[in-house]
């Protein structure tokens, strides 16, 4: 009787191993799968209270480009008047669109037609590659409604469809606008080639990083699962033993 009474105890207190040991592991992966935080307007850093000219919310731009960017722009409106700002998001609130949220930013940062005037605006949203370009008044007459949709979809959309190239998109939007920005001619998007796939033997990093993070929980899995059995079996004896 008492032997059985010791056996029941350690295969509760066993079983409650396994089940805090699985809820563990399922949290932690939730944790890691959770999407990231949207992003509102008023996350952003504004340009009237500090010297800002790129906004990479989604962690896509390299230092170093935006560092080139940034100056880039600071020029441009040193020379023209003209000010140009780009920002990446990863990923906007529920029920918000890049156009909302983009009409949002421009009105929140240039809160009067004269603030907004010289200003030029594209916002990127990496979790759809959308990208919305918005324009004051002075501005609109030099990226008009037909170069701002071409920015769009056939320079940036162009990059991203390449393989997400956010860095790319950007510097090759910057050469684009800061161009008709200065009363130059539209350098145009850039040409469509056929490229041949020379890496295709290659995992991306990001991709390597999901992979792993795979084969760990699924690792941790397998062992929140085995070892209080194995432990179970090493205390009440294997079968047949």
């Amino acid at each position: 009787m008492k032997q059985n009474y010791i056996w029941l105890r350690r295969t509760r207190t066993l079983l409650k191993s396994l089940v805090i040991s699985i809820l563990s592991i399922i949290l932690t992966t939730m944790l890691v799968a959770a999407p990231a935080v949207a992003t509102g307007v008023y996350d952003l850093p504004n340009p009237n209270t500090s010297d800002v000219w790129i906004v990479d919310q989604a962690d896509e731009i390299s230092f170093a480009n935006q560092s080139k960017l940034s100056k880039a722009f600071k020029k441009l409106a040193e020379e023209t008047g003209q000010e140009l700002r780009m920002v990446a998001i990863r990923r906007l609130d529920y029920g918000e669109t890049i156009d909302s949220f983009a009409d949002e930013l421009f009105t929140t940062w240039y809160q009067t037609p004269e603030a907004q005037a010289n200003q030029t605006l594209l916002v990127l949203d990496t979790l759809t590659n959308n990208v919305a370009i918005r324009t004051g008044e002075i501005a609109k007459e030099l990226v008009n409604e037909e170069i701002a949709e071409s920015v769009i979809a056939e320079t940036v959309g162009y990059d991203l469809r390449k393989g997400n190239k956010y860095n790319q998109a950007f510097l090759d939007a910057s050469d684009r606008l800061i161009a008709v920005l200065a009363g130059e001619p539209d350098p145009g998007p850039p040409a469509i080639t056929e490229e041949i796939q020379v890496e295709g033997t290659f995992t991306k990093a990001e991709d390597t990083n999901t992979d792993n993070a795979t084969i760990w929980v699924v690792v941790l899995l397998v062992l929140a699962t085995v070892i209080p059995m194995v432990t179970y079996f090493w205390y009440v004896g294997f079968p047949g033993r």
